[in-house]
């Protein structure tokens, strides 16, 4: 069962009511990068510099697209708040740097980092903890197509296993339709994936803390235009509705922010993180279809908004999770 969603957003005030900025020394807001999702952690870091520096704190940007990560060394950073998107930058590969240079550092660390953006892997831990996610293979070129189909069914859904924002995605419709879907995710993975396509609700379920005491907050549920929620309708159209509350049965909500909190516990999550569910229309049951440890952080993101709904606005939920690093023990 989820916690009662007020006790986060009350105790977010009382953590900054008695928080010292100054103590937070200089900060590092990491953005850019070199992934497919450069594009969304420009938008994402910018945003989170823009609320730190309304805060007082001594915040500056630093974009690891155009400047090697090592010069971190030479910024005198006391801690870091991380707003890449994607790889080398969410996948255990900056978290381990950051690691090696002694800086706290928000989000998850290097293990939980590897695992949430391997969807493969990820589908390993859930299912080996009996948490529910749809079937799935692992494409290669040589793989039957046929037989790929008669295990997933249509539709089904090709993706990269280690991207996010829908890029490569295809749904895919007919046999004939998997050999390009499989290209099109192998241009930008070794790993691509296949998995079973849930038709039903699309949902999100943002979660915060660490181990026993993590927490839910609010479902949000997606209706993205033509059931269309790719890359273009997350980030920049406004055509996608979002609705929080999701005008779901409470027992609906419950369910996914439980079956969503086993999952952030079952990769070693910290600090925050953003589950996405579908909800199946046959049978009313949730399965998760990945979790993403460094959550985007822009007008269109989901963090925020849940936030919002349990009282947390911006720039209090971006001090209140650079506030976190204090709490993050380096080696974790």
């Amino acid at each position: 069962m989820a916690k009662i969603l007020v006790s986060w957003g009350e105790r977010v005030k009382a953590d900054l009511a008695h928080l010292n900025i100054q103590s937070l020394g200089r900060v590092g807001v990491l953005m850019g990068g070199r992934s497919g999702e450069r594009e969304i952690s420009l938008m994402s870091g910018n945003g989170v510099l823009e609320a730190l520096l309304k805060k007082d704190v001594d915040a500056h940007a630093f974009d690891t697209g155009l400047r090697c990560p090592t010069e971190l060394a030479r910024e005198k950073f006391d801690r870091i708040f991380i707003s890449l998107h994607g790889r080398y930058g969410e996948d255990g590969t900056i978290q381990g740097l950051l690691e090696l240079l002694n800086l706290p550092y928000t989000g998850s660390g290097v293990l939980a980092s590897a695992l949430a953006i391997d969807k493969i892997a990820t589908k390993q831990i859930w299912l080996s903890n009996g948490l529910s996610t749809p079937e799935y293979e692992e494409l290669t070129a040589h793989s039957d197509w046929k037989s790929v189909v008669q295990h997933l069914g249509l539709p089904l859904i090709v993706k990269p296993a280690n991207e996010g924002s829908s890029l490569g995605l295809t749904k895919v419709k007919s046999v004939d339709e998997l050999p390009a879907a499989y290209q099109l995710a192998a241009g930008l993975d070794k790993k691509v994936i296949a998995e079973t396509c849930i038709i039903g609700d699309e949902l999100t379920c943002p979660l915060v803390g660490e181990g026993l005491s993590a927490e839910a907050l609010p479902v949000i549920k997606i209706i993205p235009p033509q059931a269309n929620y790719d890359f273009h309708h997350k980030y920049f159209s406004n055509e996608t509705e979002y609705l929080c509350p999701t005008g779901l049965a409470d027992e609906v909500n419950e369910a996914v922010q439980s079956l969503a909190l086993a999952a952030y516990r079952a990769l070693g999550c910290r600090t925050w993180g953003r589950a996405d569910v579908m909800l199946d229309q046959k049978t009313g049951k949730p399965y998760l279809l990945e979790m993403n440890t460094s959550p985007g952080m822009t007008s269109h993101s989901l963090v925020p908004m849940a936030a919002k709904a349990a009282g947390v606005d911006y720039a209090n939920l971006v001090l209140w999770l650079l506030s976190q690093t204090m709490r993050n023990t380096v080696g974790a």
